[in-house]
């Protein structure tokens, strides 16, 4: 426990974090420069009698006021993004810390970007003036019992020793190294600590990149949306028409052939409706524009596909379906679409029934299939209902599905004013 407790001690003062925080510092220090020999010139100028090369008071003086001309200059955009990198490189940042990418948009962001930025400079400053200054006087202090006493009388450091000072010397400039090692391992921690406060994005940005993210989400669930419906459905068709096929291909020939043309016609359909989909995700101008995707007005071909994989659909539509916007119209013929999948895959070749009934105000999809004990449940879950429910709610509809007397009944209702 004693070693492990020296390697921790060992690693908080000289390790790698430790050193690149340093390094930091000194970074800080060096952009104070041009700011502070340009306040020293102005004061030995302009002010008589004034010693910024050698007076501590006036070094002291010149230093505090090159920070106030040193601030503004991060009111910059460009700085927060620069600061930022090197905060996130030398800093030693926890992993949940987040520092702005982007240059500073708002006054707000600006304004703390410029506190930073004067922090930076003060602390890696003081710290570069300290160690510019007590690193050779500690070095000095090492080697002082190895010097003549002439050469110690000259530095005028043994009365501050009293009758010792070469035994007391070397441990003062260990002391004075652990000091400035101290100091350099607390003022890079306290950096560490103000960048996520200080150059962290604004709440402005925090919102517009959840707004973002947000719209990639739907982005992304849209797509995911169409490929399960589209593809999924002509799978689920395929592999009823397949399965019908090969238990008549010897005793009826013809019904195969034309279970076999049906497969071609769907999965040439599902080609189509997969490129189509896909060219949403391909960027640039070379891209070729999407196929339009279906709508109600396609129900024939979608409803003849079905059919000829073996299930009875019959059709209701008592309003007239042209009439839809087309937003609604892409959205209802999805949903028939994943409502006629559901119905291939957990009750297989049974009726459907299928109303769609439209007014001025709304558009009612309701479908109906019986279901027995020997129905299939999707091994993973599905996620054709929910696919539905966020089509309907992304339209501000509703949806509703329940099994009623061994009758499996799914209901959407989607209004049509509000999508003009």
């Amino acid at each position: 426990m004693t070693g492990v407790w020296w390697r921790r001690a060992v690693r908080a003062v000289i390790g790698r974090r430790v050193q690149l925080r340093w390094v930091h510092l000194v970074l800080g220090g060096a952009l104070l420069m041009p700011y502070y020999l340009l306040t020293t010139v102005v004061f030995a100028m302009l002010v008589r009698g004034a010693d910024p090369f050698t007076s501590l008071r006036w070094q002291l003086g010149t230093f505090a006021s090159a920070l106030p001309l040193a601030a503004p200059t991060a009111l910059l955009p460009l700085v927060r993004p620069l600061e930022a990198t090197a905060a996130r490189s030398l800093c030693g940042l926890p992993e949940s810390a987040e520092l702005a990418a982007g240059p500073a948009g708002s006054w707000d962001a600006r304004a703390r970007t410029a506190l930073w930025y004067g922090l930076h400079l003060a602390i890696g400053g003081l710290v570069s003036g300290l160690f510019l200054s007590l690193l050779p006087a500690s070095a000095l202090l090492v080697a002082l019992p190895f010097t003549d006493d002439s050469y110690a009388d000259g530095l005028g450091w043994p009365d501050s020793f009293g009758s010792a000072p070469t035994a007391l010397a070397p441990l003062a400039g260990v002391a004075l190294l652990a000091l400035l090692m101290g100091i350099a391992a607390a003022a890079g921690a306290l950096l560490a600590r103000c960048a996520p406060a200080l150059l962290g994005p604004s709440p402005a940005e925090r919102l517009a990149a959840a707004e973002r993210r947000a719209a990639r989400l739907a982005s992304r669930n849209r797509l995911a949306r169409e490929l399960h419906d589209s593809v999924g459905h002509a799978l689920s068709a395929v592999t009823l028409q397949a399965s019908a096929a090969r238990k008549v291909l010897d005793s009826d020939p013809d019904f195969a052939r034309e279970a076999l043309a049906a497969i071609e016609e769907t999965t040439r359909d599902a080609v189509g409706e997969l490129d189509s989909v896909l060219g949403l995700l391909r960027e640039g101008e070379d891209a070729p524009a999407p196929a339009p995707s279906p709508t109600l007005m396609d129900l024939d071909g979608l409803l003849a596909r079905t059919r000829a994989a073996g299930v009875a659909v019959e059709l209701t539509a008592p309003g007239t379906l042209d009439r839809l916007p087309p937003v609604v119209s892409r959205e209802a013929y999805r949903i028939v679409q994943e409502g006629l999948s559901n119905a291939l895959r957990h009750a297989g070749r049974v009726p459907v029934r299928l109303r769609i009934a439209e007014d001025r105000k709304k558009v009612e999809i309701t479908m109906e299939n019986p279901v027995d004990g020997t129905t299939r449940a999707r091994p993973t879950g599905g996620r054709g209902l929910r696919g539905i429910a966020e089509r309907a709610t992304l339209l501000r509809g509703t949806c509703a599905w329940d099994t009623v007397d061994g009758v499996w009944r799914l209901t959407v209702r989607l209004p049509v004013e509000a999508s003009r």
